[in-house]
């Protein structure tokens, strides 16, 4: 079996590819000099050509015609990934959608290695689907297919907090106890672990790893909390209409909320019933603006200035959040604290998963030493607070938050796959 081998982190926010090669790992560029790219597939109109990244970002929101989609690795285990969906008039399996997405990332590590990889370590949240057992399994099962039609002959798994846990590791002098907190776009997954730099040769760590936990909660849920709290209010959301004071439907608004969601909502159905309800409208104004969003199909444009807001308020106090292409001059000024109460419920059960791993391993809070945390989620201000309240005795570790887990993975596949080799960033 070739030495040879990779790891891919499919994200669904980012993703991103790490070779095992030469007695060396280390990051393929994917896009231009980018290590990671945004996981964001763009179809064209005119051919249904691909697009990826922020190439594909760039062509949607230079309103090019096509159809854009995000949080794909969302759809692996649920009933979409056979139902399908329809690009540009033409019916479209997501499994090829997905295959399309990471052959052109595995198209990058076969050029990077001069030759084509074969074995690749596949990053999987510890659950893809929570409370199913079945369903977490079909969709690990979906993706090795997924793998193996995209050419790779050997397909193993390897959960993303462990990947990111590794990745620190050879960077050890001595040992630590630590747990690591990985909050990606749709997940949020802990592994409590003993690292040490001696323990990197190491192909069997099952006695090292201590415990796993994980919640299907992420950055996305985060962008949907924030956009009902301050964004969807004023589109008319929870407005009423009618001589019976009724509440206009809710989920549409809900579905524009969500990433994974929004390609669904530009139906002519939809819009003509919400043409019919503006007119009974008790607050035209706003519900005008939901009309505007579905005609011109700019949800993912409104999704976008929201994960921009959450953004900007993670060192803002405030941000006023632009919405030009909605209505000329409307802008929301959005306050960290109202994001803040929006996002508690799920940083709770973030929390409450994290403690459940430290049950599970038998350990306290107090004897955790290092805190590694990864994913874009973390920097989240209440997110950052919550972790150093819950270890404050521990070290924390948030280099590399968007390409650890890659540089993991492929660690992992060279234990797997290979002889030893030395990780370079």
């Amino acid at each position: 079996m070739s030495s040879l081998s990779c790891g891919i982190d499919f994200g669904t926010s980012n993703s991103s590819i790490a070779l095992a090669q030469n007695q060396t790992i280390s990051l393929v560029p994917v896009e231009d000099a980018h290590v990671t790219i945004p996981s964001a597939i763009f179809f064209q109109q005119v051919d249904n050509k691909a697009f990826y990244g922020r190439t594909a970002i760039n062509l949607f929101f230079s309103r090019q015609p096509g159809r854009f989609m995000r949080s794909l690795k969302r759809v692996l285990g649920t009933p979409l990934m056979k139902q399908g969906t329809v690009v540009n008039g033409t019916a479209m399996n997501f499994s090829n959608i997905i295959a399309s997405f990471l052959r052109s990332l595995k198209q990058k590590a076969d050029a990077g290695a001069g030759q084509e990889v074969e074995n690749v370590v596949m990053g999987r949240p510890v659950h893809f689907v929570d409370n199913s057992p079945e369903s977490d399994a079909r969709a690990q099962d979906e993706l090795r297919e997924i793998a193996r039609r995209i050419g790779f002959k050997n397909v193993d798994f390897q959960y993303e907090p462990i990947a990111a846990a590794f990745a620190h590791e050879a960077r050890l002098t001595g040992e630590k106890l630590a747990i690591v907190v990985d909050l990606g776009g749709g997940t949020s997954d802990f592994t409590v672990i003993r690292l040490s730099g001696q323990s990197v040769r190491k192909t069997d760590r099952t006695s090292d790893i201590l415990a796993n936990t994980g919640v299907r909660v992420g950055g996305n849920d985060f962008d949907k909390d924030l956009s009902l709290a301050a964004i969807m209010p004023e589109l008319g959301y929870r407005s009423t209409y009618g001589d019976k004071n009724l509440e206009v439907p809710l989920k549409p608004f809900h579905d524009l909320a969500e990433w994974s969601k929004v390609n669904f909502l530009y139906t002519p159905k939809l819009i003509t019933q919400t043409r019919q309800l503006l007119h009974q409208s008790h607050d035209k104004r706003r519900y005008r603006r939901l009309l505007s969003v579905l005609e011109n199909e700019t949800g993912h444009a409104l999704l976008a200035a929201t994960e921009g807001a959450k953004i900007a308020l993670t060192d803002q106090e405030m941000y006023e959040t632009p919405f030009e292409f909605v209505e000329e001059g409307f802008v929301v000024p959005i306050k960290r604290r109202l994001f803040e109460d929006a996002i508690r419920l799920e940083v709770e059960k973030i929390v409450t998963s994290a403690t459940q791993c430290l049950r599970d391993a038998g350990v306290g809070n107090e004897a955790i030493e290092l805190v590694i945390l990864t994913g874009g989620s973390t920097e989240v201000p209440l997110v950052q607070s919550e972790f150093r309240r819950l270890f404050p005795n521990a070290a924390v570790a948030d280099e590399n938050k968007l390409s650890s887990v890659g540089l993991g993975l492929a660690y992992d596949s060279q234990n797997k796959f290979g002889s030893h080799v030395a990780i370079k960033a």
